[in-house]
């Protein structure tokens, strides 16, 4: 436990401290703090521990969210801008991370072993203002979050779930209809947003294939809306190469949309709700942002949950200036990576 600790002051305290010295905003400015954190909760929270490292004020409104999967970080985005909403000339902290400390699988079990795998430690901090003043130095607005969420449904419930093996060993099982649960997800998500993002000839070719399958009964594949027609960037939750594989292919985007999730994969791992920061981070260290870019962030968390925010830049990102995990190597990037690795016998 003390480990576990450690290694969340470690990761919630660095990445604090670089996003107040960024903006200048002094921790008793805070008011609100999101900490969200799926498999590690302590008592106290995440959320206490940061109030009493900087000391927030007394009336800082604190939330703490814990089992919420990879998805928690855009979760803890709506919440934050749910809250800005009623609370006027206010800041709100988000800070969203994963513990591995004591979330490691000892047993044999194969579908709790994937995780072992793929998840490493990280997280960000971002920090929100609905000040007006704030406009002119902000990188970003929020202007979409749709969140959708398949809990009724049992299989979707059940394809990401913490148990006991037969050894009593505890660890996170992935299903093997994790993709098809994902896709159908997906599916509900995007049928929310794309009225808000997509251009009206994109909406008229959705709306016509679904009349024709649905009312005429015509055996035609679904229309899949080009979506690059609404969003400059792409930030996919890197959950596995599976998972970007199969979102490629239904999206239709190309290698270079792909780059930030597959390289946040390849140097990092599944980092769970920070990857997305860190792809976005890529995509800034790059010098690609420029002014009025709009970027998809789209997320897969237990539950199952599908969440979606869309962000527009209000300047462009000047990598020479920025500080993030990229920056002192992101010359060497992007590598390839093989689909296929032979396994060295020593």
């Amino acid at each position: 436990m003390a480990e576990a600790r450690k290694e969340a002051e470690e990761v919630m305290f660095g990445a604090i401290d670089e996003v107040l010295e960024k903006t200048g905003v002094k921790a008793k400015d805070i008011g609100i703090l999101v900490v969200n954190c799926s498999l590690f909760n302590p008592t106290p929270s995440l959320s206490a521990m940061i109030v009493n490292h900087y000391n927030l004020r007394g009336n800082v409104l604190s939330y703490n969210l814990g089992g919420m999967g990879c998805s928690a970080g855009l979760i803890s985005i709506d919440l934050a801008k749910q809250l800005l909403q009623v609370h006027p000339n206010s800041y709100a902290l988000v800070v969203s991370m994963e513990n591995i400390t004591l979330n490691w699988y000892f047993g044999n079990n194969r579908s709790m072993l994937v995780s072992n795998c793929l998840f490493r430690m990280g997280g960000a901090a971002i920090l929100l203002s609905n000040k007006s003043r704030d406009r002119r130095r902000a990188k970003y607005q929020l202007v979409h979050t749709v969140r959708t969420h398949k809990g009724a449904d049992d299989k979707s419930y059940g394809c990401v779930f913490q148990e006991e093996d037969d050894t009593k060993r505890i660890g996170v099982s992935l299903s093997k209809d994790l993709m098809a649960v994902a896709g159908e997800a997906l599916k509900t998500n995007i049928t929310t947003l794309g009225p808000l993002v997509l251009p009206m000839s994109e909406q008229l070719l959705f709306f016509a294939t679904l009349v024709a399958r649905k009312i005429f009964k015509m055996k035609i594949k679904p229309y899949i809306p080009d979506f690059k027609l609404a969003f400059e960037h792409f930030c996919i939750h890197a959950g596995g190469r599976a998972v970007l594989d199969e979102l490629e292919k239904n999206l239709d985007l190309s290698d270079w949309h792909m780059e930030p999730s597959r390289m946040t994969l390849y140097r990092f791992g599944n980092t769970s709700s920070s990857s997305l920061w860190y792809e976005l981070a890529y995509t800034e260290a790059k010098g690609r942002i420029k002014k009025g870019d709009r970027t998809w962030q789209i997320a897969f968390g237990s539950g199952f949950k599908c969440n979606s925010a869309v962000w527009k830049a209000l300047k462009t990102i000047n990598p020479a200036k920025e500080k993030n995990p990229w920056i002192d190597e992101i010359h060497e990037f992007p590598v390839h990576v093989p689909k296929v690795s032979k396994v060295i016998d020593s």
